[in-house]
């Protein structure tokens, strides 16, 4: 069976990327030929895919998505693959993996904190406009049989903005390695990354991993944190392109010492292995890995109510849900949490609540549909 993966560009930090080098190393089985169309991408194990990678010219972010779309639509013409998975909303797939959500309930969401002017030029935003009439196309696309949604949350939106018929979406959550990411980083990495950091070990310690600070709600903590009791620490860890200005906040508010900013991470198993709680008021995240990977540890869960992983929480036993704008909902749950022997007793049911999200049965829904879409008549 040859399958191609469209997926535009890898990150290193993002969390899109790092699903799709777990699902292709998944996928790399002697029935399955692989092909990933992009227009960057490292070289990977050659053994498990093949790259096709096309760099169409184009001047501007949303001319260059365009190009990039006409291209790829261009070899699927010609490439003879028997079924297309796209991780871009194109119209030539046959299965879109909506692992970056609805663009459309995004805007919803962000308009909610920008003002007049800042929504009133998103709306003029070519890039904005093109992705909009992107995602209309896809979703009224003939071709499109299938369309994987990694949280119940992503279905609903597609199914309230844009009328998909129920039975062409299936939820299939991201996979997590619970050998990696397990609670005995605890006793591996806590002892000596809190004595770098110089947080004391009765100190509470949240975590926040993710990359795109504003969309992540990495602002609500900061504008929270002076109100906290004061030995609770924040350590955030991730890319963003105003990461110098995010650390320079916080020594007028004096918080240098109780916020940590550590920049992207290759491998952030240590820094679970730290924390007691994990943060993320997010105003959108279809389905972070960061989340899954932290309640994997044992970690209790605050996140948002537009947050995919909100679905895995229990409240008050493995984490909490809160309105990514309910300031004072979120004081409360961050008190709540700032008790270390209150997380030990929580990390057990945090981490039942990801123990069916394996990488094997990741691989194995995968492959069932893949099955049923190949002997669709």
């Amino acid at each position: 069976m040859k399958l191609a993966i469209i997926r535009q560009r890898y990150t290193p930090f993002g969390g899109a990327e790092r699903f799709l080098e777990r699902a292709l190393a998944a996928l790399s089985l002697d029935d399955l030929e692989v092909t990933v169309i992009a227009r960057d991408w490292p070289e990977g194990a050659q053994s498990a895919y093949r790259r096709v990678l096309l760099t169409p010219f184009a001047i501007g972010r949303a001319w260059r998505d365009a190009a990039f779309a006409r291209a790829a639509c261009r070899e699927v013409a010609r490439g003879g693959y028997d079924l297309v998975q796209s991780h871009e909303r194109l119209a030539c797939c046959d299965i879109f993996r909506a692992g970056d959500g609805v663009h459309r309930e995004w805007l919803f969401q962000r308009a909610r904190r920008r003002g007049p002017l800042a929504r009133g030029l998103d709306r003029l935003s070519p890039f904005h406009r093109r992705l909009l009439a992107a995602e209309r196309s896809l979703f009224a696309s003939p071709r499109l049989r299938a369309v994987i949604c990694n949280s119940r949350m992503v279905r609903d939106e597609i199914v309230r903005h844009y009328q998909v018929e129920p039975g062409r979406l299936h939820v299939i959550p991201n996979g997590v390695d619970s050998q990696m990411f397990h609670p005995r980083l605890r006793e591996r990495h806590r002892a000596e990354m809190r004595r770098k950091l110089a947080i004391p070990d009765a100190h509470p310690l949240f975590l926040f991993v993710g990359s795109g600070f504003e969309r992540k709600g990495v602002d609500l903590l900061l504008e929270l944190w002076p109100r906290l009791a004061g030995d609770a620490h924040l350590v955030v860890v991730g890319h963003d392109r105003k990461l110098e200005r995010y650390r320079q906040r916080t020594a007028p508010m004096g918080m240098a010492s109780r916020i940590h900013f550590a920049g992207p991470q290759q491998d952030v198993a240590p820094w679970y292995g730290t924390a007691d709680a994990f943060v993320l008021p997010t105003l959108y995240d279809p389905q972070p890995n960061a989340a899954l990977e932290a309640l994997a540890c044992g970690l209790p869960l605050l996140t948002s109510s537009k947050c995919g992983a909100a679905e895995l929480i229990e409240p008050g036993r493995n984490g909490d849900v809160r309105d990514a704008l309910d300031l004072d909902g979120w004081l409360e749950i961050l008190h709540a949490w700032a008790d270390p022997a209150r997380c030990v007793t929580a990390a057990p049911h945090a981490r039942q609540a990801v123990e069916a999200l394996t990488l094997d049965n990741l691989q194995a829904r995968f492959h069932a549909l893949y099955a049923h879409l190949l002997n669709r008549t």
